[in-house]
């Protein structure tokens, strides 16, 4: 478990304040880099790999457990984490967070122990089994007139093939696992993070492939709503311990990424004014007793302009930086509520800001309205906003973040060649 050792820094840490993270891609960089944005400190990342996201970073602690590391071992890895005080701020407990729905149920399933050691921002097992679950998730929005697509859902927790019913979805229909944490598990050829299924004869044959993989949860499979990806759009918020909405935001996502395992991911988005959006996402997070971080994922309907929530990830979400960097950093909710013990006032974002971990040179060819791009364009040249681009470090992560952007022209190019009418 070889660790490398921030660099030191100018400004002096806020005393009390300690962030440890496990996983190591974009959204855990971006965490890191709001906490110390605001409280000038270094967190320590667990995960089993070192990669481009995190490594030769000035403002991180890295500890590398190897790709065979087990579950297990990265509970102990956090446990001897927790319990070493010399490491961190005035020997602070740390507040623990990930940014993977697996990981997020891992913490789940030992927070006694790790709560030890530990602040714990996680949602009630309880709750979070609910709100997890896509297919719980569509039930839940329905108690309270929140619109979500038409789903049927197709379990396979009996260890056979279910049943396709005839369907009234229309074809084609998007395919998706109730819960990723379960989907995790399982490999197959041809796994996507999200399926469009042209016909009665691709979902028999999907159904048939879970089965063998010995995929024992529920598939949702839901109506496609049309329009591209300029037809999504992602909330970010943060309930506190007093079930307060003390951070809320909202952008539009103007591309989202096309690789297999990573379909559905904003790569670019601008912060714009969701009024009725944010107050249906409140209403959710009020419904079910939610606490800590959520991320919605909504895209509007052109058929008849309503908003259609499609999940929560419970979770800050990889694409979190846009709110940090429109004025509402996303590390100060959770540090007034766990180690300061204070209500905050809700915090959103004030400045229209283009996040993007694309060239704009590539953007602007999945962005077809002439009006929207115009917009796009404007809003960039004042505020463009790489999450890995920080300036406090050195020349190999400028380096880094140049090359991630020329391997996304080449991932465009190759899963995404141009826009199509559905995102897909």
């Amino acid at each position: 478990m070889p660790e490398t050792p921030a660099r030191s820094l100018a400004d002096t840490p806020a005393p009390g304040v300690d962030l440890v993270l496990l996983g190591g891609d974009i959204g855990i960089y971006a965490l890191a880099r709001a906490f110390h944005e605001r409280y000038r400190i270094s967190a320590t990342v667990v995960t089993r790999k070192v990669a481009g996201p995190v490594a030769d970073s000035s403002i991180l602690r890295t500890v590398e457990l190897g790709m065979d590391a087990t579950e297990d071992d990265m509970i102990r890895a956090l446990v001897k984490v927790g319990t070493d005080k010399a490491s961190r701020p005035g020997g602070a407990r740390p507040i623990l967070l990930a940014n993977a729905d697996f990981l997020v149920a891992l913490l789940a399933a030992h927070r006694e122990r790790l709560s030890a050691w530990f602040h714990l921002p996680l949602l009630d097992d309880d709750v979070l089994e609910a709100v997890a679950d896509k297919a719980t998730f569509s039930t839940l929005c329905a108690e309270i007139d929140v619109p979500t697509p038409r789903t049927v859902v197709l379990d396979f927790a009996g260890g056979t093939a279910p049943d396709v019913p005839e369907l009234d979805l229309g074809w084609p229909l998007v395919a998706k696992a109730s819960r990723s944490s379960a989907y995790n598990a399982v490999s197959f050829p041809g796994k996507r993070k999200v399926f469009e299924i042209a016909d009665r004869a691709q979902l028999v044959d999907l159904v048939e492939k879970l089965t063998a993989a010995g995929y024992r949860d529920r598939f949702v499979v839901q109506e496609m709503v049309p329009g591209d990806d300029t037809a999504m759009l992602s909330v970010t918020a943060y309930v506190d311990t007093r079930g307060e909405v003390t951070l809320l935001g909202g952008a539009q996502v103007l591309l989202e990424e096309h690789t297999p395992g990573a379909l559905g991911n904003p790569a670019a988005m601008f912060t714009t004014d969701l009024p009725d959006v944010l107050d249906q996402s409140v209403r959710f997070l009020e419904h079910t007793g939610y606490r800590g971080y959520a991320n919605f994922d909504v895209k509007i309907d052109p058929r008849d302009g309503i908003a259609k929530f499609f999940e929560v990830n419970p979770r800050i979400g990889r694409n979190n930086y846009y709110m940090t960097a429109a004025g509402a950093n996303v590390a100060e909710p959770v540090v007034a509520d766990l180690i300061e013990g204070r209500a905050l006032p809700r915090m959103v974002p004030h400045r229209e800001v283009l996040y993007s971990i694309v060239p704009w040179a590539l953007l602007r060819r999945y962005v077809l309205d002439p009006a929207l791009r115009a917009r796009v364009r404007a809003i960039g040249k004042q505020a463009t906003v790489h999450p890995l681009a920080y300036p406090v470090e050195g020349l190999k992560r400028r380096a880094y973040v140049l090359a991630a952007q020329a391997n996304q022209v080449k991932k465009f190019l190759q899963h995404y060649p141009r826009p199509s009418a559905d995102g897909f």
